[in-house]
């Protein structure tokens, strides 16, 4: 399917809504009904046409089509964030007794579910380095239910071999699940690769102005519709009208809005990578990253997101830098039109930092869609007053 159309006309009837270009937003809980039999049908399958908000919704319909056909995919949800969307595909997957094999190191959020909550239900889960797809292999048991991927992560951008891993969880009726947040489908299609549901955060790429939250999840018309009748249903956990109206809109304009950020990322890197202060660069496409062969096989593209090392002897250099930075923002999340900065040192004391720790000197940096000029300005103003040099 062509991505000009999907984008620009896919899920859209413009005939039944006055012919506006621009969707209209159905702020609306619920819908009449004018036979008895139409509700009846609907209260037997509410997926089947619009009951209730909480369920289906005209506007959220029409990005559920066009974020469905990005990742290949027959059907999605849309949740109200990404952390909705994982709770409810792993929920809707596992079991008392079940066992769950995750990359080491997961998303926050991610990590809380599998230790703190589904322990309380008998739902175990191992961890492992995820870079070398045997130890998926070797930590699976008799009982193992469920693969959980990151690849890349938003850190160290550690991949995984997606489709060696996706097709081992199949021979075993193991099923799958992968957070594709960072590449987003323009640049890596998971299920094309075998994986049986895809994850994104729209907060970021999708949404593209940091306006607005939402979490995609696609997969099979089985798969989704098993998820919406219970899982999606019972936590309430759908995205808005007027949030999916955001991410629509947001749609638009994301290949645009990602060429930008590559060209930009590459001129960024490059200043970086030889700035004095610089120990070391990670990102998926640079020749210096461990796993740069896999990232080009996986992965069309490495977006707007790297870590760097910097030659901090204590952390009060790293907060210098961070605070004298005048329009690169510190915050977290990324794929807005901001450039931002994260430094790893923040969640510590000064007393805590070791400069022997190359993680304490790591810092992640977005590069939005300001002037490549603009932000490597910033940056090198930045390190100077932090005598980063």
């Amino acid at each position: 399917m062509d991505l000009s159309y999907i984008l620009n006309e896919l899920g859209e009837d413009r005939a039944h809504y006055f012919n506006a270009i621009a969707p209209p937003i159905m702020q609306t809980s619920n819908f009449r009904f004018n036979k008895v039999d139409e509700l009846r049908a609907a209260f037997a399958d509410e997926m089947s046409t619009y009951l209730y908000s909480r369920g289906l919704n005209p506007t959220v319909d029409i990005l559920r089509k066009k974020l469905a056909a990005l990742d290949g995919a027959e059907d999605c949800l849309i949740f109200n964030n990404g952390a909705a969307a994982i709770f409810a595909a792993v929920l809707a997957n596992v079991k008392a007794g079940d066992h769950i094999v995750s990359v080491s190191k997961p998303y926050t959020w991610v990590q809380r579910m599998f230790d703190v909550i589904l322990p309380r239900f008998g739902v175990s889960t191992t961890y492992v380095d995820g870079r070398d797809a045997n130890n998926y292999f070797n930590a699976t048991k008799s009982n193992t239910t469920f693969y959980y991927l990151e690849s890349p992560n938003s850190w160290d951008f550690a991949l995984q071999d997606i489709a060696t891993i996706a097709a081992y969880a199949k021979q075993h009726n193991i099923v799958t699940l992968i957070d594709n947040s960072y590449c987003t489908p323009l640049y890596q299609q998971p299920i094309a690769m075998g994986i049986d549901m895809a994850m994104q955060t729209a907060t970021k790429y999708i949404g593209g102005h940091s306006d607005t939250l939402g979490g995609v999840l696609s997969g099979s018309k089985e798969m989704i519709k098993r998820i919406f009748d219970s899982e999606y249903l019972n936590i309430g956990s759908g995205i808005q009208p007027f949030n999916a109206w955001l991410l629509i809109r947001g749609l638009r304009t994301l290949p645009t809005r990602l060429e930008r950020i590559n060209r930009s990322t590459k001129e960024v890197l490059a200043f970086v990578k030889a700035h004095p202060a610089v120990k070391r660069v990670l990102y998926p496409f640079d020749e210096s990253f461990p796993q740069h062969q896999l990232a080009r096989q996986q992965m069309k593209e490495a977006p707007g997101l790297f870590s760097l090392y910097v030659q901090a002897e204590s952390r009060q250099q790293i907060v210098t830098f961070c605070e004298s930075l005048q329009h690169i923002q510190m915050a977290v999340s990324w794929g807005g039109h901001e450039s931002l900065l994260l430094p790893k040192c923040a969640g510590m004391q000064d007393e805590e930092f070791d400069a022997t720790n190359a993680e304490h000197q790591m810092m992640r940096m977005y590069v939005g869609l300001e002037d490549a000029a603009y932000i490597i300005a910033d940056l090198d103003q930045a390190f100077a007053k932090a005598g980063l040099k």
